[in-house]
């Protein structure tokens, strides 16, 4: 999945996961033909030699694992097969009404299950109104469909508020260079005008990319893609850096090199509290590649759960990036991080980091690390309930051009400490937490209660 820059914040799109791996389909029914395997045996008598094979190969299968396909039909290595075996394993498969088509036959010693499986993936429409602490209550309308180009899963998405509008669009596919190497395309194009900026900010992004998987554990991407971006409407009594950072577009090819080690970021939050889980995720930007501005963007984060007895955990984040010009240029505000809200509690959207007079700027570096002794409740009237106590450090640092000394970007250590809750009401997750800063600078902006959730429909 490529993640984007949403106000120098780490933000991934929301994408389902590729085919690759998916449970069975209609496992059920092709349990169910055992039955008719035993019959047609029973009526076929036809005299053939019989034949040992050492594997059984399965082609063709996108969805269905081919463990399912073999094991339904007792076509295993091993066995005495004739060709009325082999014809009327054709027949038991064709029985489950999943595949358009079945043939078996022999390559040496390899016995090959040949299929094509009939589309039962229809396209999904589904709205939504989510409330993200970054952006607010945001309307949101997606498609997506596992079969949209043959062997290819393609999904849009629609966000769109009065401050934000975000239009997604990813296409994957799974194995398209053998089993560990997929190939995906994501393009995005996004347009932000925030009320407590003084500037707005937009443009899109196409990226093809290729995705290496040698392991459950390790995941690598690369990605070359062209951005085309802007800052504009700057107001005329915005900070004379702003104004000076407003372009009217910046367009260039960029780079992407991406790892994810360990378990996924969701294993972090599930319900298995007896196990330890982690991930790490790395990051590496080159961005307006051929320009004057060339801009490099790094990006860190580390994930880990610590089971300390069967219901309670104790919670990890680290996460950190450092944008720099490569050229001796200048970075933008639309480069620059902007940590608060979900990604800092306590604090709110872009409250933090250097600033001019009204004006947050952002900071070329930031970091913030959080540990948090989570809870699990079980269900509590009728709703399962977590709850935390978490505390929070971090900072947003560095400009290029403080206006010859007159703004102060130097490191300043805030932190802030609170309370969490997540649950699921009518199966939507919500999550919120009250906190209170302990440490902060004149001018922070503060946020002491967070809500989160997403429903949809």
């Amino acid at each position: 999945m490529t993640p984007h820059l949403q106000d120098g914040v780490l933000r991934a799109p929301r994408r389902p996961a590729p085919p690759h791996g998916l449970v069975a389909l209609r496992r059920h029914r092709l349990l169910s033909c055992a039955s008719a395997l035993a019959l047609v045996l029973l009526t076929l008598a036809a005299p053939s030699q019989a034949r040992v094979y050492r594997e059984v190969e399965v082609r063709g299968a996108r969805f269905i694992p081919e463990d399912d396909i073999r094991a339904t039909c007792s076509a295993l290595p091993g066995a005495d097969y004739q060709d009325y075996d082999l014809r009327a394993i054709e027949d038991c498969l064709m029985l489950t009404g999943v595949f358009e088509r079945v043939q078996l036959r022999g390559e040496g010693s390899t016995l090959v299950i040949d299929v094509t499986e009939i589309d039962t993936r229809p396209g999904r429409i589904e709205g939504a109104l989510s409330y993200i602490m970054q952006d607010g209550f945001l309307a949101e309308a997606s498609y997506e469909q596992y079969d949209l180009l043959p062997g290819t899963f393609g999904s849009v998405q629609l966000s769109f508020n009065r401050q934000v509008r975000e239009l997604q669009g990813h296409l994957y596919r799974a194995d398209q260079f053998g089993e560990t190497l997929d190939i995906g395309l994501d393009a995005i194009w996004r347009e932000t005008n925030y009320d407590d900026r003084s500037y707005s900010d937009g443009g899109y992004r196409v990226e093809p990319y290729l995705a290496w998987t040698p392991t459950e554990v390790l995941r690598l991407e690369a990605g070359l893609g062209w951005r085309d971006y802007r800052m504009y409407d700057v107001e005329s009594d915005a900070s004379l850096l702003l104004q000076r950072e407003e372009t009217d577009g910046i367009s260039a090819p960029y780079a992407r090199l991406a790892l994810t080690f360990g378990a996924s970021a969701e294993l972090v939050l599930d319900e298995d509290w007896a196990r330890p889980a982690y991930s790490v995720e790395l990051q590496q930007y080159l961005w307006n590649l051929g320009t004057e501005d060339v801009i490099s963007d790094s990006r860190a984060e580390l994930r880990a759960r610590s089971p300390l007895a069967p219901e309670l955990a104790l919670l990890t984040t680290l996460r950190g990036g450092n944008v720099t010009g490569l050229n001796d240029n200048n970075t933008r505000a639309t480069d620059r991080y902007f940590p608060g809200a979900d990604t800092f509690r306590g604090f709110a959207p872009r409250g933090i980091g250097p600033r001019d007079g009204d004006d947050m700027l952002g900071g070329n570096s930031y970091f913030v690390a959080s540990l948090e002794l989570q809870r699990n409740f079980g269900t509590v009237l009728s709703l399962p309930l977590r709850g935390g106590v978490f505390v929070e450090t971090g900072a947003a640092w560095g400009l290029d051009d403080t206006l010859d000394g007159q703004i102060d970007d130097a490191r300043h250590l805030r932190s802030s400490a609170g309370l969490s809750l997540t649950f699921d009401v009518a199966e939507i997750p919500v999550s919120l937490f009250l906190a209170q800063p302990l440490r902060k600078e004149p001018g922070d902006e503060t946020q002491a209660f967070g809500l989160s959730f997403s429903a949809r429909f």
